[in-house]
C-alpha cells in the first residue's frame, strides 16, 4: 500500500500538548499505513523531543530553533507522501480529520489546498468569544466555492505545489501570518483552494486572558504589513476576513483621534461620540449570532471587538513605522 499523505506539526516547548496531539492522529480512521507522522522539533528547551521519541512510529527531526515556518518547511523536504497535512502541537484533531482533508483532494488534481476548522477545547470567557470569531470567518468562507485563506492549524497542500513555491516564508519568525502570505501567494498564481468544515482539529490553547488576546491580534496586526506590501489587493477583501472589520478598525483609529483632538476643542468629543455609536452598530450582526449560541459571550462582545480593533490596528501602525 502506498504512502499518500505526510502529517506535519512544528513543536517548540510543547511538552504539555504534544502527547494529546499524536495520540489523536495514531487514533485516525484512515489505514495506518498510508500516513506517516513528522514532528519537527524546532529547538525545544523542555522534554518535547523525549515525549515524542516514545512513539516509534513517530519521525522526530530535529533542528535548531528558527521558527515554526522553517519548521514546517523542513518537515515538507523530509516527508514521503504526496499529500502535506499541517496542524499544530496545541491540536487535537478529530478521528475523521485526515480522512476528510483527503477526501477533498479527491475531487480533483486542480485542488492544490484544503482548509480546515478549529474547536475550541477551553470554557474562559475570551476563548468562547474567540471560537466564535473563528465561526463567525468560516460562515464567510462556506459562501466562496474557492478560497485564498488557509490557517496552518488544519491545513493540507499537495507536495509538488509547496515545495514548487517554496513553502512557507520564513522572514515571518513566529506564529503570525506566514500561512496566509503562502495561499495568497498560490491563490495569485491560481491554484485553486477548498474549505472543509467537517476537517475539525480541537485547539487546547485558545487565547484565554486578554492579555493573551490584545497580544496575539497585535502581533498579527504588526506582521499584516509585510503580508499587505506584497498582496496589496488582499487589503480589499479576502476570503476570510469579514468586510466589516475593517470599518471597525477605521471606527476605532477616528475614535482615537477625535478623543486627543476632544481634549484640546471640546466640540470634537461629539464626533467621538459619534464614533462610538458607528462602531457599536457595527458589533450588532456578530452579538446577534453571538447571543443564539452563548448570550454571555454576546453581552461583552462590543467592547472585546473594540479591543480586537484596537490591538489589531495598533499592531499595523507600528508594522508601518517599522517597514
Amino acid at each position: 500500500m502506498d504512502l499518500l499523505v505526510t502529517v506535519i506539526i512544528p513543536a517548540f516547548d510543547a511538552e504539555k500538548t504534544i502527547k494529546e496531539c499524536l495520540k489523536a492522529l495514531l487514533r485516525q480512521s484512515i489505514e495506518r499505513a498510508r500516513y506517516e507522522i513528522i514532528v519537527v522539533d524546532d529547538g525545544s528547551t523542555d522534554a518535547t523531543p523525549d515525549i515524542v521519541a516514545r512513539y516509534p512510529s513517530v519521525r522526530l527531526v530535529r533542528q535548531s530553533n528558527a521558527g515554526p515556518a522553517a519548521a514546517r518547511n523542513r518537515g515538507a523536504q523530509e516527508a514521503r507522501g504526496e499529500i502535506l497535512l499541517f496542524t499544530d502541537a496545541d491540536c487535537v484533531p478529530a478521528p475523521d480529520w485526515i480522512e476528510r482533508m483527503l477526501a477533498s483532494f479527491q475531487r480533483g488534481e486542480d485542488i492544490a489546498g484544503v482548509k480546515g476548522t478549529y474547536q475550541s477545547c477551553h470554557q474562559a470567557l475570551i476563548a468562547r468569544f474567540v471560537q466564535l470569531e473563528y465561526e463567525d470567518k468560516y460562515r464567510r468562507m462556506s459562501g466562496y466555492e474557492h478560497i485564498d485563506f488557509i490557517d496552518t492549524y488544519s491545513a493540507g497542500y499537495r507536495r509538488d505545489v509547496f515545495l514548487a513555491n517554496g513553502g512557507f516564508d520564513t522572514s515571518f519568525p513566529t506564529a503570525s501570518v506566514e500561512d496566509q502570505e503562502f495561499s495568497f501567494r498560490l491563490a495569485r498564481q491560481g491554484h485553486k483552494m477548498v474549505f472543509v468544515p467537517e476537517a475539525r482539529v480541537c485547539h487546547l490553547e485558545h487565547a484565554d486572558t486578554l492579555a493573551k488576546y490584545v497580544r496575539k491580534k497585535f502581533q498579527i496586526g504588526y506582521w499584516k504589513v509585510l503580508v499587505h506590501k506584497r498582496h496589496p489587493g488582499k487589503m480589499l477583501a479576502d476570503s476570510h476576513t469579514p468586510q466589516v472589520l475593517k470599518a471597525q478598525l477605521l471606527l476605532a483609529a477616528a475614535l482615537a483621534i477625535l478623543l486627543v483632538c476632544g481634549a484640546v476643542w471640546l466640540p470634537m468629543g461629539w464626533g467621538a461620540l459619534a464614533a462610538v455609536c458607528g462602531f457599536g452598530l457595527t458589533t450588532l450582526p456578530f452579538v446577534w449570532k453571538a447571543f443564539h449560541k452563548d448570550v454571555i459571550v454576546a453581552l461583552f462582545a462590543p467592547g472585546l471587538l473594540f479591543l480586537r480593533a484596537w490591538a489589531l490596528g495598533m499592531g499595523f501602525a507600528m508594522g508601518l513605522l517599522h517597514r
